[in-house]
């Protein structure tokens, strides 16, 4: 046998051995995920033992090097774990913004002792993420952002607001972009880390038409940030100033995180349907079967070229913007699977508040989609980014 194929066989005994059966069900609600943080609690016993057995085989980030964490696996491997995880449906043992956004900019443009201070606490669950990047005035324009650092030596006093912050009543700490020169639009932009304890740093909960959310606003009033956490650990990524480039480089992770790049967000509902149809008795309409049918095969495109553009990531080959392809597709992707599932429930899908819907939950989902077009970069501008860079069209 090859040494992937070794790798292959070792990783399904050991997915065999530790994953409870109960990780290997669909999410059912928020608590079904495990993000850590202080004020973190597991919701059962299965879900403490499939966190502690990923965490001592440093698979809550199995590609991190182990000094950081990790458990130091190749590209090859990492993608042979990913596919043996999902042919058990087993769940992420972790899920973070610290894992999936922070954690590869740390890599990429921290201080080796930064490294070892945060990416260790990212793995172990030990601090919960949030991104402070929107702001009411600065969304797709986001590097109008008006939140300021002022320079007090030692510190900046931070002031501003930012909004559609995911989580952050329940994070404990923000990675956040704060101006700290007025005068150069760019090359004035810090990328900060700071608690959100901190005193005059506060949070509101936005309720979305779906009747509920995870987006907040953040508030930073007189709000104290030391420039440093020790020895080589600075409270800011890259250099002073040169945030942007961070941010950048982070916005990447994220389209790929919310476009789910190897298709785990826009999984196959035709085939789910059809054993819920079977079981149910009800009847599917030949037409709607076929969009199920053309979905699924879409659905399986989309992570075969999610699957690709990874790879070229890890070789170096691939275009700065596959993220916004990615991004663009799987928004698209996974509003069509929310109308499909939407239209093969028929009227209990629009049910509201029952227990037989999970408290109407189809039509929130559903409803919930509609921000999909918006979050983490508007699909007109990620059009507008394709057209140009990929397709090499003239701008308007």
């Amino acid at each position: 046998m090859s040494d992937l194929e070794t790798f292959r066989a070792e990783t399904r005994t050991w997915l065999e051995a530790n994953c409870p059966a109960e990780m290997r069900q669909p999410v059912r609600d928020e608590e079904d995920v495990y993000w850590g943080g202080r004020r973190a609690k597991f919701k059962n016993d299965a879900q403490k033992a499939w966190f502690d057995a990923c965490l001592a085989k440093g698979y809550t980030v199995p590609a991190w090097p182990k000094e950081y964490g990790g458990a130091g696996l190749a590209p090859a491997e990492a993608k042979v774990l990913r596919q043996e995880m999902s042919r058990i449906s087993a769940r992420p043992p972790l899920s973070s913004f610290g894992i999936w956004m922070l954690g590869p900019a740390l890599l990429h443009f921290g201080t080796e002792e930064q490294k070892k201070h945060f990416l260790g606490q990212i793995a172990r669950g030990e601090i919960r993420w949030c991104q402070g990047y929107s702001e009411p005035g600065s969304g797709s324009d986001l590097v109008s952002l008006q939140t300021y650092g002022e320079d007090k030596g030692d510190h900046w006093v931070v002031n501003g607001q930012k909004v559609w912050t995911s989580y952050a009543d329940q994070a404990d700490w923000i990675f956040c972009l704060v101006r700290t020169d007025k005068e150069n639009k760019y090359k004035g932009i810090t990328f900060m880390l700071f608690d959100t304890a901190s005193e005059g740093c506060s949070t509101k909960p936005i309720k979305l038409i779906s009747g509920n959310s995870p987006f907040c606003e953040t508030f930073m009033e007189d709000v104290k940030v030391p420039k440093s956490y020790g020895e080589g650990i600075p409270a800011y990524v890259g250099e002073i100033n040169r945030g942007w480039d961070v941010a950048k480089y982070l916005l990447g992770h994220e389209r790929e995180m919310i476009s789910g790049a190897d298709g785990g967000n826009t999984g196959t509902v035709g085939s789910a349907m059809s054993r819920h149809v079977a079981k149910s008795g009800d009847e599917l309409d030949p037409v709607l079967r076929a969009e199920l049918a053309m979905f699924d095969v879409d659905a399986l495109a989309y992570g075969a070229m999610g699957e690709k553009f990874l790879d070229e990531i890890k070789v170096g080959k691939a275009h700065p913007a596959q993220p916004n392809m990615m991004k663009y597709a799987g928004t698209e992707l996974n509003k069509r699977r929310h109308e499909l599932m939407m239209s093969a429930g028929g009227s209990r899908s629009l049910e509201w508040e029952s227990e037989e819907t999970g408290g109407g939950k189809p039509s929130r989902n559903w409803l919930r989609t509609k921000a999909n077009s918006i979050e983490g970069g508007t699909s007109e501008v990620m059009l507008n980014v394709i057209s140009k860079r990929i397709l090499d069209l003239p701008g308007a």
